[in-house]
């Protein structure tokens, strides 16, 4: 009986001896390697992939942004409809200052604003980054057509326009970042890849109509309180789902306070809002500045779940092995 040393993942060796009887072998018993079992650790106990280099307050302030900025744009499109000028201002003002922050945040992660402008050279369907780039140039515009047309008073009727066109285009702008993140190799993102779309559409909805309950006056505020109750719901919703479907990979995500924190101010806010925030100023105030910092915690609660899973190689090695047996 000989012995036969294996190495793991993280460099260690292990002595195992181990022998077989098969045929043809002298004494009819040969010895036969196989591969050891492979380990959730990495060479020198390095991360499997290389972490992304995107910086957390301007990458996760941008999906937050930009999620506020198409809601908002839809929910002033719906109030401009219905009759509800006050309650369109405030989506229309909403979506031209979180539009402008996003941008920014997007250009300063960049490092350069000429790099926006060149995604613009080519429209390459099967690339997220190049399909939303797209969608912001359709509805960047727009959204500040309507935002200066409201504030100025001028060109009213171009501003409608405008106003029912950007919020057309608000939920890709509110959406297409899930399939951003989801569409890189950080295990706890793309995993994710049937449920994120649904929890930042709710995350979204909830923090443009917990913004309209802050800002508009109370008999305005009905359809941002639909709004934030439904988006509320539907971010919770997918949220679990998403845990549920992920089994160990989902422990980042069950890990953080903030998504924790996010889905308590986002149901908190939407109850309040739907109940008290019908009669009372305050509560609609404190329940609109709620569904805000939920929908603040959710987006970067999921950017720093997503981070912790790249750089873990549980997560990496653990999820592959689960998928080939």
């Amino acid at each position: 009986m000989t012995s036969q040393t294996d190495v793991r993942l993280d460099g260690s060796a292990e002595l195992r001896t181990e022998r077989e009887a098969t045929p043809g072998s002298a004494g009819g018993r040969r010895e036969r390697r196989r591969p050891p079992q492979a380990g959730f650790d990495s060479y020198y106990g390095r991360p499997v992939l290389n972490e992304p280099t995107w910086q957390e307050h301007d990458i996760a302030g941008y999906l937050f942004l930009g999620g506020l900025a198409g809601a908002s744009s839809t929910l002033a499109a719906v109030a401009e409809l219905t009759g509800r000028p006050r309650l369109a201002r405030v989506g229309r003002v909403a979506a031209l200052c979180a539009l402008g922050g996003s941008l920014y945040s997007l250009i300063h992660d960049l490092g350069r604003p000429e790099r926006f402008i060149n995604m613009l050279r080519v429209f390459k369907v099967t690339s997220p980054m190049s399909v939303g780039t797209w969608i912001l140039t359709a509805y960047g515009p727009q959204a500040v057509c309507a935002g200066a047309a409201d504030l100025s008073g001028r060109l009213p009727r171009l501003g409608r326009v405008a106003t029912v066109g950007a919020g057309l285009a608000g939920p890709a702008v509110a959406t297409y970042t899930a399939a951003l993140i989801c569409d890189t190799a950080v295990p706890a993102w793309h995993e994710g890849f049937r449920e994120m779309p649904f929890l930042f559409a709710g995350s979204a909805a909830a923090a443009a109509g917990g913004l309209g309950m802050l800002a508009a006056p109370l008999p305005e505020a009905g359809p941002a309180r639909r709004v934030a109750m439904l988006g509320a719901a539907v971010e919770c919703v997918a949220a679990t789902r998403m845990e549920r479907r992920l089994g160990p990979l989902a422990e980042p995500l069950k890990r953080s306070r903030l998504l924790r924190a996010g889905e308590a101010l986002s149901l908190a806010g939407a109850l309040a809002g739907i109940t008290v925030g019908r009669r009372s100023r305050i509560a609609a105030v404190a329940a609109g500045a709620a569904l805000l910092a939920g929908s603040a915690c959710t987006r970067f609660g999921i950017f720093r779940a997503g981070m912790e899973s790249a750089n873990d190689p549980k997560y990496t090695v653990q999820w592959q092995r689960r998928k080939l047996s």
